[in-house]
């Protein structure tokens, strides 16, 4: 009887030891399949958690043969580096002044060919798209781009990924945004750009718009009056500092729920047509 007991008590554990070793797997998959998030996290940004009073100016659509100089001198005049985010045909047109920016300390970003919508496109006619105006820049500049907006902030997550494993690239969205390209006049471009802009901040504008060009003295002032020093975008990226945790409430205190934003928004093209 008792030899029975023995037998019966080892099959139980060996069946119990196959049970934990089949329930082991489905886990070991699911952390293997939670990697995707974390490895996009260094891939796009809207802004940049930093320990100081940078912000990053951009522009996007150019190069423009009457407006872009002028910026240019009036970057030099205060000694301000910025990010040209460039259209490939434009550049062709005038590689000149793209190579100038370069020249001059500014950070030239491909920006695509002919501003599509990339997100509604196949894989090989946004690859065309990237890899002409990638090609452009290093013909303007000898230096090939690492970072791309795509149109409108439009670009699907699986876009994001496969770009960034191609061209290595890093997607810059932005979290200012002045709305110039409707053209709302020199005053209001400025006012907007004052009052969103903080510590960390990617503002947006275009380089192609009169009234833009006109609001930056002014903008540039202001900015400055109020402690802000200007980098490129990859030099604010640079210098990203880890956030410091949230303290936990003392017991019994409640909270309000907060929205935390995505660390990848994509604008929607309807909001902003002329990024």
């Amino acid at each position: 009887m008792s030899v029975c007991r023995v037998l019966l008590f080892c099959l139980a554990g060996l069946i119990v030891h196959e049970f934990r070793a089949e329930s082991a797997v489905p886990a070991h998959d699911a952390e293997r399949d939670n990697r995707g998030p974390a490895a996009e996290s260094g891939i796009t940004f809207s802004s940049v958690h930093v320990d100081g009073p940078y912000i990053a100016m951009t522009f996007d659509d150019g190069p423009s043969a009457a407006l872009t100089p002028k910026l240019l001198d009036l970057l030099a005049a205060h000694h301000i580096k910025a990010t040209f985010f460039v259209i490939g045909e434009n550049v062709g047109e005038h590689p000149e002044i793209v190579a100038r920016a370069a020249l001059e300390g500014h950070e030239i970003a491909n920006h695509s060919w002919s501003h599509p919508n990339l997100a509604k496109m196949s894989e090989e006619a946004v690859r065309s798209q990237l890899r002409r105006t990638d090609d452009a820049i290093k013909s303007a500049t000898g230096v090939r781009p690492t970072l791309l907006r795509p149109p409108y902030g439009s670009i699907t997550a699986r876009e994001k990924r496969w770009i960034h494993d191609e061209f290595g690239y890093q997607i810059i969205l932005w979290d200012v945004d002045p709305n110039d390209w409707k053209r709302p006049g020199p005053v209001v471009v400025r006012n907007r750009i004052l009052k969103e802009t903080q510590p960390g901040s990617i503002v947006l504008s275009h380089d192609i718009h009169p009234g833009t060009i006109e609001a930056m003295p002014s903008t540039l002032d202001a900015l400055e009056a109020k402690g802000f020093k200007f980098v490129t975008v990859s030099e604010l990226i640079r210098m990203a500092v880890a956030q410091p945790p949230h303290a936990s409430p003392p017991t019994g205190e409640s909270v309000p729920t907060a929205i935390t934003p995505s660390p990848s928004p994509s604008p929607s093209p309807a909001s902003s047509p002329g990024s």
